[in-house]
């Protein structure tokens, strides 16, 4: 399922002020002291104090009418979707099951057919996967989920049985994560943990913790939705729709989640919070 910083502050130049003094003058006499350069640092602690703010975040803007203006660099925040990704993998994820659909339709419904023909596929995929540099125990994961559907529906004869178990692994996940997000552990904060090398860090931060919980919610409503699809289908005995739903409720359904969820735990944090990292030293709620 790739990332950026917080934006860097300008400095404020400061040439050194120069102050003029004059002498005051005796009755038949003008005369006037020479002018001496005030100290430099003297000089910007007045102008830090006249502005009221020393904070290294503030910028100064001159203005036409001589007036300096404060204006705070917001610290820009890392998108949701460049660090889970997750494009390259849902897709490659949906194509051994088309497969199967076009191998038992090719060979007149025959399960075992469509069964050699999505393993094959699986197969050469994952030695395209790692020629990529995919980790090898994703591949396999990969390959074994295929093989292991494979292998239910040439148990049962029922074709729509290759959608089984991704019909029982979405329904496994929505529980997951609706669970994590009730036992305070939200299941989004932890990957995107992991992700940034934040371990559970983040879960000291009271605010963090709570846009975590709602963004979870959107990847619960994501796995409930397969649900009802693939069950509906799944029940009806609807092979080739199973195939097409198992395509467009990957990398479509996941880019969607994804956005939507990075907008709620965005739009639940506080706007002067720094964003995903770092996370606020503070114990959260109990």
């Amino acid at each position: 399922m790739t990332d950026e910083t917080g934006a860097t502050p300008a400095d404020t130049e400061q040439t050194g002020a120069v102050n003029q003094a004059s002498a005051a003058g005796q009755a038949g006499t003008g005369r006037q002291a020479d002018a001496e350069p005030a100290d430099t640092d003297a000089g910007i602690d007045r102008t830090a104090a006249a502005s009221g703010s020393t904070d290294p975040t503030d910028s100064t803007d001159s203005t036409s009418d001589g007036v300096d203006r404060i204006t705070t660099a917001k610290p820009e925040r890392e998108s949701l979707t460049q660090i889970l990704g997750g494009r390259r993998g849902a897709i490659d994820a949906s194509i051994p099951p088309f497969a199967f659909v076009v191998g038992w339709l090719a060979t007149g419904r025959s399960i075992s057919w469509g069964a050699i023909v999505a393993i094959g596929v699986a197969v050469v995929l994952g030695g395209y996967r790692l020629l990529r540099g995919d980790k090898a125990r994703a591949v396999v994961v990969s390959l074994a989920a295929v093989v292991i559907a494979a292998l239910i529906a040439l148990h049962t004869g029922r074709a729509e049985d290759f959608f089984l178990l991704q019909l029982l692994s979405n329904a496994a996940s929505a529980l997951l994560f609706a669970a994590s997000v009730v036992v305070r552990w939200p299941l989004l904060g932890v990957i995107v943990g992991l992700l940034l090398g934040q371990k559970t860090r983040w879960r000291r931060d009271p605010a963090l913790l709570r846009a975590y919980s709602w963004a979870s919610w959107v990847w619960v409503l994501q796995y409930l939705l397969r649900v009802v699809v693939y069950g509906l289908l799944w029940w009806a005995g609807q092979v080739v729709a199973l195939g097409v739903a198992r395509t467009v409720l990957s990398w479509p359904l996941v880019a969607a989640t994804v956005a939507v969820s990075g907008w709620v735990l965005y739009k639940a944090l506080p706007d002067d919070h720094p964003g995903l990292r770092p996370a606020r030293a503070e114990p959260p709620g109990t």
